[in-house]
Formats: C-alpha cells, sequence, structure tokens
C-alpha cells in the first residue's frame, strides 16, 4: 500500500497573501498559467461560439423541407446552449481581469469555426457537425494548456467540450435518419446561393 502524503497548510500565510495585492481579486499569487495568453485563448473560444449561435440561429430560421420542423427544433437548442457557452466565457474573462472581445469587427478571424450557411437542410446539418468537431479539437488543445495551471478554467473548459461532443453527435444522429429518408427539398429556385461572401 503507498503511503499517503499528509496534507500540510501554512493557513497563516495564504492569510497573509489574501491581503496582498487584493485589487487582484480572484487572481491570487497561486494563480500559475499564463493569464494573459488564457485571457486571449478564451476570447477566441467566445468568438467561436458566437460564430456557432448566430450559425446555429440562421440554420434555424432558413431550415425548409418536410423533414424541417424536428431539426429546427435542435438548431434552436443548440444555438441557446452555445449562448450559454459564451457567457460562462465571458464571465471566466473577467474573473481573470481581462475584458471579453464582443466586437463584431474581426469575430470570424478570432473565431476557429468557419460561418458557412449551406444551401439545404443537409448542407446545414454538415456544416454544423463539421464545426462542432472544429471547436472539440480546439477545446481539447487549450484543456491541455492549462492543464493544472488554471483548474477553475479547465474544468469550465472540460463541461463545454462535454457538450460540444453532445452537439456533434447530435448532427451525426441527424445525418444518419435524414439518409434514411432521403434528400431533403432543396430551396426554391430564385433565392441565392446561401454560400456567397457576404
Amino acid at each position: 500500500m503507498a503511503s499517503r502524503k499528509p496534507f500540510a497548510s501554512d493557513i497563516e500565510n495564504i492569510r497573509k497573501r489574501a491581503r496582498e495585492d487584493i485589487e487582484n481579486g480572484a487572481i491570487t499569487s497561486g494563480y500559475n498559467a499564463d493569464r494573459l495568453t488564457v485571457i486571449k485563448l478564451l476570447n477566441h473560444a467566445l468568438a467561436t461560439e458566437l460564430v456557432c449561435v448566430l450559425r446555429y440561429k440562421y440554420h434555424y430560421y432558413m431550415a425548409t423541407g418536410i423533414h424541417a420542423q424536428s431539426v429546427k427544433a435542435e438548431f434552436l437548442q443548440h444555438a441557446a446552449e452555445e449562448q450559454a457557452h459564451a457567457d460562462q466565457i465571458a464571465e471566466r474573462i473577467t474573473q481573470l481581469d481581462g475584458k471579453p472581445d464582443l466586437s463584431p469587427e474581426g469575430l470570424l478571424s478570432r473565431s476557429h469555426a468557419d460561418y458557412v450557411e449551406g444551401s439545404d437542410l443537409v448542407d446545414m446539418i454538415k456544416e454544423d457537425l463539421v464545426a462542432e468537431r472544429i471547436a472539440i479539437d480546439s477545446y481539447r488543445e487549450i484543456i491541455q494548456y492549462v492543464g493544472n495551471d488554471d483548474p477553475t478554467t479547465r474544468r469550465m473548459l472540460e463541461g463545454i467540450l462535454a457538450m460540444e461532443e453532445e452537439h456533434a453527435e447530435d448532427m451525426n444522429t441527424l445525418l444518419e435518419e435524414l439518409g434514411k429518408k432521403g434528400e431533403p427539398a432543396r430551396k426554391s429556385a430564385g433565392t441565392s446561393d446561401a454560400r456567397e461572401v457576404r
């Protein structure tokens, strides 16, 4: 049986340190991560979530065809969950004494995921699946970078990662179901190509 390391804490020293640099709020001397880099990575994650909200909302409003109603409900739910992720990330940025970058200018360049509208229901689902897969790998990389240096940020991102994996599975299931039912209705003639750069 392995010997257990006894827990020892210098509570007097902790109390003393807590009174020093009090203007730093939640950031104590025990915070080991590169705070500015973490804030930058979180702002990129924030942009990614916001782009995902916008893409899911677009898909919700533009989905048509015989199978659209059930898929629209999924798009709307995912949009709400991505917005909740954005709110969590923005809150964590402020806790780290940073500023959440909510400027629409440069939003796509900060985002890891693309904003692709898709031309029909299947295309929309595929684009959402691709974006979720990008988010999954991006969050894994940020989690590995943060490691044990910022456990609060890591736990938050692990929760978001789990939800992104669930979203990807949802989109994959929808693709499989639609494949069995046949191609959905295409956009009617006279509508512009959704892939045009706007």
